[in-house]
C-alpha cells in the first residue's frame, strides 16, 4: 500500500482544512487507518484513527470535537476534516495504514510522506 497525502497549507487560528489521504493497491479497504503529526523537536502524535468499515473512529483527546476523521473505500481515500484550528495544531500530518485500528505508530506498517500544516494566531 502506498499512500499519499494532500491538502495542507497555511490558515489562521479559527479556520479550516481537509486532508486528503489516497492509497493505492486493492487492499487499502482491508486496512484500518491512522492520522499522526509532528511538530519541529516534539515526538510524533497521534491523531485520528478509523477503522477499515469506517464504522469505529478514535480522537486524541486535544483534537477530539474539533476534528473528524472518515473514509471512502470506494475512492481508496481516507480524510481529516480540522475545524478550529490552533496554532498549537501547526505540524506535519502524516496519515499511516495497519492492520487493526490504533493509537500506537508501531501498528502502523505505511506512511504517507507528510502534509505540512501551519496555524497562524
Amino acid at each position: 500500500v502506498q499512500l499519499a497525502e494532500s491538502g495542507g497549507g497555511s490558515v489562521q487560528a479559527g479556520g479550516s482544512l481537509r486532508l486528503s489521504c489516497v492509497g493505492s493497491g486493492r487492499f487499502f479497504s482491508t486496512y484500518a487507518m491512522g492520522w499522526f503529526r509532528q511538530s519541529p523537536g516534539k515526538e510524533r502524535e497521534f491523531v485520528a484513527a478509523i477503522s477499515w468499515s469506517g464504522s469505529i473512529t478514535d480522537y486524541a483527546d486535544s483534537v477530539k470535537g474539533r476534528f473528524t476523521i472518515s473514509r471512502d473505500n470506494a475512492k481508496n481515500t481516507v480524510y481529516l476534516q480540522m475545524n478550529s484550528l490552533k496554532p498549537e495544531d501547526t505540524a506535519v500530518y502524516y496519515c499511516a495504514a495497519a492492520r487493526n485500528k490504533s493509537r500506537r505508530m508501531m501498528e502502523y506498517r505505511y506512511w504517507g510522506q507528510g502534509t505540512q500544516v501551519t496555524v497562524s494566531s
